[in-house]
């Protein structure tokens, strides 16, 4: 099976669902994360082409614990727009993954980049799965079930269904520990570490399933509706 999570930013997709694409990984699906934005504004000290540089390659370190293929959109960091051009990137980057199941940002969370990736990828849903909707590369075969991830923080965030990743936080530890540049900049912006961020919902969102390390998601309810089944199971040993 083919996974595919989008996220706005380098780092978004490790904090979100990270655990959840290391545990679809040991069992042997194919991983893809896309990120749509190349993250050119988050540094206190460096210029918007050596920062773009600089997390580009974080990202390239992170897909690389889990195996991941990273689909690069570039995309400027704090400019991202719900149009034709974006659009049809987006499409060419799910047609890329050819997913049964995608993973997306939820349509209230606190970034404006945040919120356009995942109606984006939502409104390309349908799409990516029509001959007839033309952009540089073949349709899906198939319309992929969709969740959507947690917010940051878990703010205002109403979980359907939680993967209990206890068994591998460290490999999520792993990937998150090579966006060090977001680490600077998080300590700078929000004076907290990015990872202290990350455990701190992965314990709070594994307390509703009684275990140490856990991810939530929602469904995408609307036609054809997506299936729970196809998230994960723990890893066991």
């Amino acid at each position: 099976m083919n996974v595919l999570a989008i996220g706005a930013h380098p780092d978004d997709i490790e904090i979100l669902c990270g655990g959840t694409l290391a545990l679809y990984a040991e069992q042997g699906h194919k991983i893809f994360m896309a990120v749509a934005t190349n993250g050119n504004v988050g540094t206190p000290d460096l210029s918007r082409e050596e920062i773009a540089r600089v997390r580009h390659e974080e990202q390239k370190r992170s897909c690389a614990v889990i195996g991941a293929e990273l689909i690069w959109m570039n995309f400027d960091d704090e400019w991202l727009f719900n149009d034709r051009p974006t659009r049809t990137v987006f499409l060419d980057a799910i047609r890329r993954a050819n997913p049964q199941v995608m993973f997306i940002h939820s349509a209230n969370d606190y970034l404006s980049d945040h919120r356009v990736a995942g109606q984006v990828a939502e409104d390309c849903r349908i799409p990516c799965s029509v001959p007839l909707v033309e952009t540089r590369l073949p349709h899906c075969e198939k319309i992929p079930d969709v969740f959507y991830m947690d917010n940051a923080a878990g703010i205002d965030f109403q979980p359907e269904v939680w993967v209990d990743v206890t068994g591998v936080i460290e490999k999520k530890r792993r990937m998150l520990a090579c966006h060090q540049s977001q680490d600077v900049w998080m300590r700078k912006a929000y004076d907290a570490s990015i990872g202290e961020l990350m455990e701190r919902l992965s314990r709070m969102r594994g307390l509703a399933i009684n275990a140490q390390h856990a991810e939530a998601f929602r469904k995408l309810r609307t036609y054809p509706a997506s299936a729970s089944e196809r998230l994960p199971r723990p890893s066991v040993g």
